[in-house]
């Protein structure tokens, strides 16, 4: 049975799943809280050691300040709301991201879940928050090229296990599955290098109507994935030549 160390979720179809039923997008979002909630604590009583959810991503910066600041609204309530069950399951809190952006009131409540949770020793549950993977990659390059320009380090040196330790995710194991609901087959700007040897488990399903059920139908499908990272399988005989 394959091992899954950390399980990456890029939550979609809020928005159609509300217009679908003629309610406004924001009720879709609402309804998708709901569902994280659900999801996290099945994660964690499975014993995922890794959670991330990707929840609010540079991108959607650009959408209509209405549903930006509701957005906004929502995680702050969700996080106070929540903090009780993050303690009562020992789930430890971190974010990734540039969350400088998120306004002053819902970065104070970010800093204090992770400030009351960070002595939690279960599931670490990662929000990606004001998140896009070419911005983390870029950072980690500039960080990078600042230590050759002092002199720390050589061109030379610079390696695959270098550019991973600079990125801002750097304490999460690589996801070894990615979810992704509503049936879109992109990363979105998700974790561009941690995926490259990740499965991807993609599904029509909404995330308002994302259930346990289909998470365990993905964990299930995984765990029984032969990853090679581009290995022969061991006993297959090498292609004649």
């Amino acid at each position: 049975m394959t091992e899954l160390k950390h399980l990456a979720i890029i939550m979609d179809g809020n928005g159609r799943w509300a217009q679908a039923r003629g309610h406004n997008r924001l009720f879709g979002h609402v309804r998708g809280a709901k569902v994280a909630r659900q999801i996290i604590e099945a994660a964690a009583e499975r014993k995922v050691p890794f959670l991330t959810l990707y929840t609010f991503s540079q991108e959607n910066w650009q959408r209509p300040a209405t549903e930006v600041k509701f957005l906004m609204k929502l995680l702050g309530r969700q996080l106070k709301k929540e903090l009780r069950t993050l303690m009562d399951n020992n789930i430890k809190f971190r974010v990734i991201g540039e969350i400088e952006k998120l306004p002053a009131e819902i970065l104070k409540i970010v800093q204090h879940t992770i400030e009351t949770t960070k002595d939690n020793d279960g599931m670490t549950l990662v929000f990606a928050l004001s998140y896009g993977s070419r911005q983390e990659i870029r950072s980690a390059a500039q960080k990078i090229a600042r230590q050759v320009q002092g002199g720390h380090i050589n061109i030379a040196d610079i390696d695959e296990n270098m550019i991973s330790a600079c990125l801002e995710s750097a304490f999460l194991p690589d996801p070894d599955l990615v979810i992704r609901t509503s049936g879109e087959s992109r990363l979105s700007n998700f974790y561009l290098w941690q995926a490259a040897y990740s499965e991807l488990f993609i599904t029509n399903t909404l995330w308002p109507d994302f259930t346990v059920t289909d998470l365990d139908e993905a964990l299930t499908i995984f765990s029984g994935t032969e990853r090679r990272f581009g290995r022969i399988p061991e006993g297959m005989d090498a292609p004649a030549t």
